[in-house]
């Protein structure tokens, strides 16, 4: 095996239950349009509503919807291992860099957003934290973190910790710098949302910063900053990707990017 291979950084496939449940819903619309195709049913569906019937295209239905969602699968499966490794530069790239910052990434994972931040330090340090849950992104483990800190070269300025975004175990004012990436939505709750909003909000210096990327719950996130003392807050990003991604996914992604600033 090829040793550049062998060293390059493994950042999971993000969501990966997702994808094969798309997958396996993509392959029941697809089969349900062949059997039509087949001549082995009509594939119309007569339904019942009020005083008449509807008639339910479900080949047509099967065929849309299986295309939609292999789309939508193969997405996921490139933004795992391209598109976010492209966007993680473009991200940090909004954040002015001196090397002597202190930077915690909320819900690291295998260390996308930490590492490419640990590059960036020269006597600054890097933490993650996280409950490494595998349903969230394949092969979440510490150690799995770690090697790619190894691999990226940047082992000796990363510090990891498992714990709850919701109650981090850190000093008020701990960092000049708190990124996150598709992390908080995974509280299914506002309110603990907004726990983890005010955690960030508190571990920030006075005058620090947060950018906050995620798939939804933009506003709802910069409705919590505000009540935490942090009104600095700007959206980034493309409206029109934004708009795109909530119409290809039925409205299940809003994706909004967050920068904020606390006041010092």
């Amino acid at each position: 095996m090829n040793k550049a291979n062998v060293e390059r950084p493994d950042y999971g496939i993000d969501a990966p239950g997702v994808i094969r449940n798309l997958l396996i819903f993509a392959a029941v619309g697809l089969a349900c349009w062949a059997s039509v195709k087949l001549d082995y049913w009509s594939g119309h569906l007569v339904v019942p509503v009020g005083l008449g019937n509807v008639d339910v295209d479900l080949a047509g239905t099967g065929l849309a919807t299986g295309l939609g969602m292999i789309f939508t699968a193969l997405w996921m499966l490139w933004d795992s291992k391209i598109g976010k490794i492209r966007g993680r530069e473009e991200m940090l790239q909004r954040l002015q860099w001196k090397g002597d910052e202190q930077v915690l990434d909320i819900g690291c994972g295998r260390g996308l957003l930490l590492n490419a931040a640990a590059r960036r330090l020269t006597t600054g340090k890097a933490t993650g934290i996280d409950l490494w849950q595998s349903e969230d992104l394949s092969g979440n483990t510490p150690g799995a973190t770690l090697e790619n800190a190894h691999r990226e070269g940047v082992a000796d300025k990363v510090n990891i910790q498992t714990c709850d975004m919701r109650k981090l175990p850190f000093a008020d004012g701990s960092f000049d710098y708190v990124v996150s990436r598709f992390a908080i939505h995974n509280l299914y709750d506002a309110e603990e949302r907004a726990k983890a909003i005010a955690e960030i909000a508190r571990v920030l210096k006075p005058g620090g910063q947060a950018l906050i990327d995620d798939i939804r719950h933009g506003k709802e996130y910069a409705t919590s900053f505000t009540k935490s003392g942090c009104s600095d807050i700007q959206f980034l990003g493309s409206k029109l990707v934004g708009g795109l991604a909530t119409l290809i996914s039925f409205g299940s992604l809003r994706p909004a990017m967050l920068w904020v600033k606390k006041a010092k």
